[in-house]
């Protein structure tokens, strides 16, 4: 397991300051979608330039060009981008065919899916890095949590490591350590609080303590 921090609410500088305090706990660092929306993808190069060996996601939430799109994420930096699965299926292959051509890897965001089990079923056979089940922050405060959709979807992947995200915070973290994703995606659980490098490590420890970290 890994631990991913989502950096939405922060300019450029207040993103590399955060992944400057958490580094040491963080195994995947997440240029959030406001981010992309806010400061394009030359955001996303300069905190690349500022760290040169940390892994980097850009969450691109694609649905369409997706050739071109997940070219452009790496071409700035990014080793992993996402694809939502409501895109066409020829999207989501094309997605995964620029991934292996760059030698980078796709994460597929099941967010808004209805049909968990089916959907999963389906992205797992096109061969992408990821499936990720994904509480949409709209949805949170209605009191969805993503836990049972990760274990629906967790049942349903042969080959496909397995993602989660979504209003995760420490004191939830160990119910879905214990279902042991592959990524475990924390966003204003860490990037929000008075000490995000203690929270962060907090998460990890807690990882740590249940055996399930992937070095």
């Amino acid at each position: 397991m890994k631990l991913q921090l989502a950096i939405d609410l922060e300019d450029i500088d207040g993103a590399i300051k955060l992944i400057d305090k958490t580094k040491d706990y963080v195994d995947v660092f997440e240029y959030g979608t406001p981010l992309v929306i806010n400061f394009g993808l030359e955001g996303l190069q300069k905190i690349r330039k500022a760290f040169p060996d940390i892994t980097l996601l850009a969450d691109l939430k694609i649905m369409d060009v997706a050739p071109y799109e997940v070219a452009q994420a790496y071409k700035y930096g990014a080793d992993i981008t996402t694809i939502l699965a409501q895109a066409e299926d020829q999207s989501i292959k094309d997605a995964i065919k620029g991934a292996r051509e760059a030698k980078k890897e796709i994460l597929v965001d099941m967010i808004a899916v209805r049909d968990i089990e089916k959907r999963t079923k389906e992205v797992d056979q096109m061969g992408a890095d990821y499936v990720c089940t994904h509480t949409g922050y709209d949805t949170q405060d209605l009191g969805e949590t993503p836990f049972e959709t990760f274990h629906k979807m967790k049942s349903n992947t042969t080959k496909t490591k397995t993602a989660v995200a979504g209003g995760i915070k420490i004191d939830t973290a160990d119910q879905i350590i214990e279902e042991n994703p592959d990524l475990l995606i924390v966003g204003g659980g860490i990037a929000t609080v008075d000490d995000p490098a203690a929270a962060a490590k907090t998460i990890k420890d807690k990882m740590i303590a249940a055996g399930k970290v992937n070095e």
